[in-house]
């Protein structure tokens, strides 16, 4: 059966429960980011909108699979399992993880971190940011991501992130694209730092995106508020989630089958 470091040993310390395939994190975040810094590795937080790619795209499957901590972002996963499956998991979403991860970063001066970000709006943003937080950032240590086909595999990044020897790489950039290439680097690289895949994230605590309030994020209303401000944008994205309800109640625990592509 495939499954997310289920049998990594350094991931048995905090517990785990295994939904759709995927190894869930069932701590707390300060655990979760503890373990992050001390272990280092690929960490995923699957919105819901991703578990229907799980049975469309393969290279995405693999991304998923191979990563060492997955959090429980997806409200509607969250709320799915517990009514379906009758069991609670921790909810720890991608903004309150990062929030916190970053909180703890800003105090560690000399650690470096690269930054993975969609648009050139999205790095001005993020130094703003830096500038009224006081929280170093090097442009140098920054990338615009170009768009990514399919399967990823970016040499030019991987060489990048060689030379300047991160212990952090944070990839804020679209789901699905951000996976593969997070798994693409954990495959290449000659040392082992933490790789958060973050997705809008960081747009919310920097601007780029608009802010989520803690009441919305602690309620998982916070698809409601994205919807209300682009709603021709985020439609779309919140109908490929309708799915996930019944992917929970037909395979539970186990990875959903990926669809046979029909060849004419």
């Amino acid at each position: 059966m495939e499954t997310l470091g289920a049998e990594r040993e350094s991931a048995q310390i905090y517990p785990l429960q295994q939904i759709l395939g995927i190894s869930f994190f069932d701590g707390e975040v300060d655990e979760a980011i503890e373990w992050m810094l001390a272990q280092g590795g690929f960490l995923v937080a699957p919105s819901g909108t991703c578990f229907a790619r799980l049975r469309e795209d393969e290279s995405y499957r693999r991304a998923i699979l191979a990563a060492d901590l997955a959090i429980a972002d997806s409200g509607l996963m969250v709320l799915t399992w517990q009514l379906l499956r009758r069991r609670k998991i921790r909810r720890i979403s991608g903004p309150k993880y990062l929030q916190q991860l970053l909180a703890k970063l800003k105090g560690e001066r000399n650690t470096e971190i690269f930054w993975v970000l969609p648009s050139e709006r999205a790095q001005q943003k993020l130094l703003a940011w830096s500038r009224r937080e006081a929280f170093a950032i090097k442009v140098g240590n920054c990338l615009i991501a170009p768009h990514y086909g399919l399967e990823i595999e970016d040499r030019h990044f991987l060489a990048l992130v060689e030379k300047r020897h991160p212990a952090h790489v944070l990839i804020a950039i679209g789901s699905g694209s951000q996976e593969k290439l997070g798994h693409f680097l954990t495959e290449n690289l000659s040392y082992r730092p933490a790789i958060h895949c973050v997705g809008a994230a960081l747009g919310f605590i920097t601007g780029d995106q608009i802010a989520i309030p803690n009441w919305a994020d602690r309620f998982y209303l916070g698809w409601l508020v994205r919807l209300f401000s682009q709603p021709r944008r985020f439609i779309p994205r919140l109908w490929s989630a309708h799915t996930l309800p019944w992917l929970i109640w037909k395979y539970g625990e186990k990875m959903p089958p990926l669809r046979r592509r029909i060849v004419s």
